[in-house]
């Protein structure tokens, strides 16, 4: 029998799809530590970072025949992040809550600003995982501000192609947050705003 740790990740994310607890043990062994930092560098609190990355493995076991996993490390970022975008929707809600009870004097945070600052890293989790040329248009397009005229010659593609990379990539990223239920907390300004 061949070593899970000589196995791809593609090959441990097929095998995982068939229960295979072997795989599933080695992406944790080579993830969690890296779950963790990211983990750790968005909430900066130790108990709720592995809290995160917990519940995150315990959802990949949970839904490993339904998930498609094209690339392991970046599904398992944006599963981190999004977990930690939930855990400060539910400290967000609990404010909320707090100041309708309770009287405050210190100093309110913004967090429209924070829920901002998770969705696009969310969606950049969903832009990472498009294929290679749809992934560079949408960047040259929307990080860099390029034309499409610009973006054509650059990747020496036709502006139909740019536009239909651009197409494709918008379609996956509104599918990857309606999956998810964040597409209803986008408005159109928040659309534009972050892209």
């Amino acid at each position: 029998m061949i070593s899970c740790d000589t196995l791809s990740d593609s090959e441990l994310a097929a095998l995982l799809k068939q229960a295979d607890k072997a795989a599933y043990t080695e992406i944790y062994k080579r993830y969690w530590k890296k779950m963790l930092l990211v983990a750790w560098n968005h909430c900066k609190d130790k108990a709720q970072s592995e809290d995160i990355v917990h519940e995150v493995f315990i959802s990949l076991w949970n839904r490993r025949e339904e998930l498609v996993i094209a690339n392991v490390p970046a599904f398992l970022t944006t599963a981190v992040k999004f977990n930690i975008f939930k855990h400060y929707q539910k400290l967000q809600y609990r404010k909320q809550l707090a100041r309708q009870n309770y009287q405050f004097t210190e100093k309110v945070y913004d967090e429209d600003k924070l829920d901002a600052l998770f969705l696009k890293e969310y969606i950049g989790g969903i832009v990472e995982q498009l294929p290679e040329k749809c992934r560079l248009t949408f960047k040259y397009s929307r990080e860099e501000g390029l034309s499409n005229a610009e973006i054509s010659e650059l990747m020496n593609i036709s502006e139909k192609g740019v536009e239909a990379n651009l197409t494709r990539a918008l379609k996956t990223i509104r599918g990857g947050l309606k999956d998810s239920g964040l597409l209803l907390l986008l408005s159109s300004a928040v659309w534009k705003n972050l892209f």
